[in-house]
């Protein structure tokens, strides 16, 4: 062991004599100094000598390493100083160009439709996605044995809050503390206890819009969605309505375009739901049917944009795959 650390010594400290440069210095550190270097080598030596040398020589590779430590932080300090700009940067070389980065292609799409109805005077309210009961179902026309309130399609976190699968508590939420006229958009993250699939997933973005006032009526509401689907879809846009039932509007309708597919030759794709508000919602929160009439829209961002964009896998929205970020 004396002759190693002695021949170990001599050899060290010629090699710091004998450095000139920074090359120099890191071939002397990754020799010595690095995790596999010599002085590694010797301690693992050392844990293999009998106990009762270990303190003679413990001493003396430690002050023998410290010293060379020392020596070494020196001629760091002293060659980094001296490395100029101009040693490592080349002038002629174009610039970095920073990459930002944009708003997600369902953000895109919702503020899109969100800025299309308030240019006809909707307001914008939103509301907490934890939500009551009573908001979600009971307020709204749901009844107790609807399926919509078993455990196997809504998240429940106890018997009377769950995560709220549409945006329409937001409705309830507004006629309560405001008169009519009322006219507001709702747009929000949903849940439901859905499967995933190419065509479902169990949490997506809903928009829901809503009119009250005297007089209201259906073709209002038609009127209003023809114009949201020619804005947003394209001009010359075939549309139609169907209909349908909805526990919150009666009578309700399901509004349908046609999507050109090259595959297909093109078929019926639909968008959303719309109706009028039924009496009974309008009396569960305070507004007299027999004077007010409304009428309500809701449709899931998801689909609205896998229809405008020609998607048909609603799970690439959720994915975060940058090759697909990056063309929104």
């Amino acid at each position: 062991m004396d002759k190693k650390l002695k021949e170990l010594s001599e050899e060290v400290y010629r090699e710091l004599e004998a450095i000139q440069s920074n090359e120099q210095l890191e071939g002397f550190r990754l020799k010595f100094l690095s995790r596999k270097g010599a002085f590694a080598q010797l301690f693992e030596e050392f844990k293999l000598l009998p106990k009762e040398e270990k303190p003679k020589y413990g001493q003396n590779l430690n002050k023998f390493r410290q010293d060379v430590n020392s020596k070494y932080d020196e001629l760091e300090k002293k060659y980094a100083s001296s490395v100029k700009s101009e040693d490592v940067f080349d002038y002629s070389l174009p610039g970095r160009k920073k990459k930002t980065g944009s708003t997600h292609i369902i953000t895109q799409t919702m503020d899109q439709i969100v800025e299309l109805f308030k240019n006809l005077g909707f307001n914008v309210h939103e509301g907490p996605e934890l939500e009551s009961d009573y908001n979600n179902f009971e307020a709204l026309n749901f009844p107790e044995d609807h399926p919509a309130r078993d455990m196997q399609d809504t998240f429940f976190v106890n018997p009377g809050f769950l995560l709220r699968t549409h945006t329409s508590p937001v409705q309830i939420r507004l006629m309560q503390k405001q008169k009519p006229p009322i006219r507001a958009i709702m747009p929000g993250k949903v849940y439901r206890n859905e499967a995933i699939s190419a065509k479902s997933y169990c949490l997506f973005h809903q928009i829901e819009g809503l009119y009250v006032d005297k007089n209201v009526t259906f073709a209002e509401l038609k009127g209003t969605l023809v114009y949201f689907a020619q804005q947003f879809f394209g001009q010359g846009l075939k549309y139609r309505f169907r209909p349908s039932f909805f526990p919150f509007t009666e009578p309700s309708a399901e509004m349908d375009i046609w999507w050109e597919t090259p595959e297909k030759g093109g078929r019926w794709l639909e968008i959303l739901g719309c109706g009028m508000v039924d009496p009974n919602v309008l009396r569960n929160v305070g507004i007299d049917p027999e004077i007010y009439t409304g009428y309500a829209f809701g449709m899931g961002v998801e689909r609205t944009c896998l229809s405008r964009y020609g998607m048909s896998d609603i799970r690439t929205l959720f994915d975060n795959d940058k090759r697909f970020l990056v063309q929104f």
